[in-house]
């Protein structure tokens, strides 16, 4: 029998001058021939805005799945708004839809009707999706290099689209139902720790390097030939190599990381914008401004007023 969660702890978890709680449990106890290593489990509830979405997330801290994939999350719960806008987030997803109807979402003019499960990639456009009354999703975050190893098809061409997972493996019709006969969280989550058991990929160290700085929100003031000397690469093949990951340049992929950290910097801090432009390496004001809004086609005062405690999350359209 199972003995994995230790009495959970309830923190105070605050998105800028948002507060909401959460209660993290960490594994103590687990027979040795179980999937799940040691980790970190988050469950959110958040309930500002009339949202009332259970939130959970799972964190692996154990070699090699903490190299495979950043986090495993999941959303349910009752949906008052009927839109939702995802801006670009930098990470690769795979999502799995538990609801058993379908998904509408757009990206750009681009309509998508989603079933069991899709990927999506590293975005430079929002989407948005059609939100049902009541919604469950369950996603796992990969590290941008590990698409390719274990997908067989490099993570940049999933970006600015949402492709059907069973288009590239029809294995994950079976994945898919395992998910759906699991009820709670952290037994969805032993699921895909089987699941990656069969598929172990580890990272070389550079790669290793490379996915801890796509994944995490650092600032970018850093050039190219400073990046590619980070790395070990030349500048050429540093490029080739984010390219792949990402569909970005290395140039691109400097100002893509600038984005991220102001994203990051208006959920965690108080800063005003000016202070955000300049701790995320921005020239200038005109310049954060105008680079935020091609990723989001808002500007960062507007993405400030409407943003909402999940980070690169907007609602809006009450039922």
């Amino acid at each position: 029998m199972f003995q994995v969660f230790a009495a959970p702890h309830t923190i105070a978890v605050h998105t800028g001058k948002k507060a909401f709680h959460a209660s993290i449990w960490t594994n103590r106890r687990i027979p040795k021939n179980a999937p799940v290593p040691e980790s970190i489990f988050v469950r959110l509830s958040i309930n500002e805005n009339l949202t009332a979405l259970e939130n959970h997330q799972h964190i692996p801290t154990e070699a090699p799945y903490n190299g495979m994939i950043h986090a495993i999350w999941q959303v349910k719960g009752y949906t008052p708004f009927r839109e939702e806008h995802i801006v670009p987030k930098g990470i690769v997803e795979l999502i799995f839809n538990l609801n058993g109807g379908q998904l509408s979402a757009r990206i750009g003019d681009r309509p998508y009707q989603i079933n069991q499960a899709f990927i999506n990639g590293f975005n430079t456009s929002t989407i948005h999706f059609q939100l049902p009354e009541h919604l469950q999703l369950f996603g796992i975050q990969l590290h941008p290099l590990m698409v390719k190893k274990l997908l067989k098809v490099p993570a940049s061409e999933f970006s600015n689209t949402l492709i059907d997972l069973h288009l590239l493996d029809p294995g994950f019709n079976l994945l898919w139902e395992e998910l759906m006969n699991r009820t709670a969280f952290e037994d969805r989550v032993r699921v895909i720790y089987r699941w990656l058991q069969a598929r172990i990929r580890e990272a070389d160290t550079r790669e290793a390097w490379i996915n801890r700085f796509l994944i995490h929100a650092e600032p970018a003031g850093i050039t190219v030939g400073e990046l590619a000397q980070r790395f070990c690469y030349s500048t050429r093949q540093l490029s080739r190599r984010l390219s792949e990951a990402t569909g970005l340049n290395t140039e691109e992929l400097i100002l893509y990381k600038k984005y991220l950290h102001a994203i990051h910097l208006m959920h965690h801090t108080d800063l005003p914008l000016t202070s955000i432009a300049y701790e995320s390496h921005f020239s200038d004001q005109s310049h954060f401004i105008r680079s935020f809004k091609a990723f989001t086609q808002l500007t960062p005062r507007a993405y400030q007023t409407v943003k909402s405690p999940l980070k690169g999350h907007l609602y809006e359209h009450v039922r």
